[in-house]
């Protein structure tokens, strides 16, 4: 395996900088990795061979003609399959989609061809992201690096064991509740969810748009914090953007000091229900940002227990709204349209061969909720749960600067575990859904193992509105301090994957 993939971002930017490396050899070296463990882990849905190595190719150009260039230029990234891409299959891991090609860039992709950030492809997720395992893609199951017989985490699960099968060191995830943050938990990379309208939801496919948030995964709390800010701040052509500077995530990165920092532990995110080993793993977390020097108290947010139900309302809803625009009219899949079929008739067959179960369900549960007669017994009370949820944080925050728990209530479980009991499998979100409900920053960062499975396990830290900063401050103390003791960040201890080609 060449040495190169097992570099950071920071890193293999350094490399390039300093004439080591060039951008092509570093592509190449990750298009060679794909090749050779991506049949076994299933990250990518599509490889951009050729597009890849041009855009490595024109960075090392510039570079040689003595360009001043980003930070990140020429490190390789794997994209989420829910980002427009000019050109390139877009399918948001449904058949509905199967062979779209966007005719735009969506803006986080324009961004990161802006930074001469080279994409290799597209990863799978749970189909329109909706799912916690990303058993639902409808291009089959992707598998986690640590263990295959185990799920990466969903919906953004081929990002994340993008990351931990070393095919790439850099991913864009999106997060509508934990999607970003769970999958981070599961494969002991780091995952943020950037405060909502921090980065652009233009030419994100939408799953519920009062929700969805792009952001940054990586190995390390550096790389997430250059590629946070590689991709952040206002755009014009999203309305829920946010006209305010990016907040000093690389400066909190490189820093790591949380000495006076005042941290919450939520009160009811834990206890029955959470595997012991995560547990004992976020306990002494916690217990190494007390010696760093932060100021450790127990928080209650009382109306966090009723996140789960108000999300599955409100996504649902939403959601029910969105996929609407998949009428078999204007792109994406067509059947049944042999001319003997109404425009109805049409828009119904298609819609039953080209949406997977759990679409159905979200679809039809969202169907009922905005129903004549139910809106305001279930959506209207479900957003005043919301409220009441953005109360607790606000609340919290005039006690504490970030609250913190653990990322999930259980390590990755296996294949199939859970694939026909939905309820089992909506609750891998216990930890992450207030963050999307209330819009604030929030982060999952490695914290070890558990005892009884030897699998990673996540520590979240969430922030308020744009103090994304405070995020990366406790993820670079913590990454600092546990790499003392496992001598390189967590990565450093998963298995070696075996080469099958």
């Amino acid at each position: 395996m060449s040495d190169l993939i097992r570099k950071t971002a920071a890193e293999l930017a350094e490399l390039m900088t300093s004439g080591q490396a060039s951008s092509v050899e570093i592509t190449q070296a990750h298009l060679d990795r794909i090749a050779a463990v991506d049949a076994d882990v299933h990250a990518f849905l599509h490889i951009d061979t050729e597009g890849a190595l041009a855009q490595a190719a024109a960075v090392d150009t510039r570079r040689a003609a003595g360009e001043e260039l980003a930070p990140l230029a020429g490190v390789p990234l794997a994209l989420k399959d829910v980002l427009t891409q000019e050109g390139i299959p877009t399918t948001a891991g449904s058949k509905i989609l199967e062979g779209w090609k966007p005719p735009y860039d969506s803006t986080m992709v324009k961004r990161l061809k802006a930074a001469g950030i080279v994409i290799l492809g597209k990863t799978n997720m749970d189909e329109f992201a909706m799912g916690s395992s990303t058993e639902n893609s409808a291009y089959g199951t992707t598998h986690n690096p640590w263990d295959l017989g185990r799920i990466p985490g969903g919906s953004g699960g081929g990002s994340s064991a993008a990351l931990a099968a070393y095919e790439a060191p850099l991913a864009i995830g999106t997060d509508t509740g934990g999607s970003i943050r769970q999958p981070g938990a599961f494969t002991g990379t780091v995952g943020v969810k950037p405060t909502y309208g921090g980065t652009s939801r233009y030419g994100l496919i939408a799953l519920a748009s009062s929700l969805d948030t792009p952001g940054p995964c990586a190995r390390t709390t550096l790389d997430a914090a250059l590629l946070h800010e590689a991709i952040a701040g206002y755009d014009p052509m999203d309305s829920t953007s946010i006209d305010q500077p990016v907040p000093a995530v690389v400066a909190a990165a490189r820093n790591g000091d949380v000495a006076g920092l005042r941290v919450g532990v939520v009160k009811e995110l834990g206890g029955e229900g959470y595997q012991p080993g995560v547990e004992a793993r976020f306990h002494e977390a916690v217990e190494l940002l007390t010696k760093l020097g932060a100021e450790v108290v127990e928080v209650s947010c009382p109306h966090f227990q009723y996140a789960l139900p108000a999300y599955y309302l409100i996504l649902p809803s939403e959601a029910s709204s969105n996929l609407a625009k998949f009428d078999a009219m204007r792109y994406g899949l067509r059947v049944g349209d042999d001319g003997t079929n109404s425009a109805e008739k049409v828009m119904n067959l298609t819609r039953e061969a080209g949406f997977g179960a759990e679409v159905k369900r979200r679809i039809m549960l969202g169907t009922h909720a905005l129903s004549s007669g139910y809106y305001d017994a279930y959506y209207g009370q479900a957003q005043k749960v919301r409220t009441l949820i953005a109360r607790d944080f606000e609340n919290a925050y005039h006690q504490v600067d970030v609250l913190v728990s653990p990322a999930t209530p259980t390590t990755a479980f296996a294949i199939g575990d859970r694939i026909d009991d939905p309820i089992a499998m909506y609750k891998n979100d216990l930890c992450t859904i207030p963050s999307n409900l209330a819009g604030n920053a929030a982060a999952s960062f490695p914290c070890g193992l558990a005892d009884e499975d030897n699998m990673p396990v996540g520590f979240h830290v969430m922030a308020p509105v744009l103090r994304d900063d405070l995020c990366y401050t406790v993820g670079a103390a913590l990454e600092s301090a546990l790499a003392e003791q496992w001598g390189g960040v967590l990565m450093t201890k998963a298995p070696e994957l075996e080469v099958t080609r």
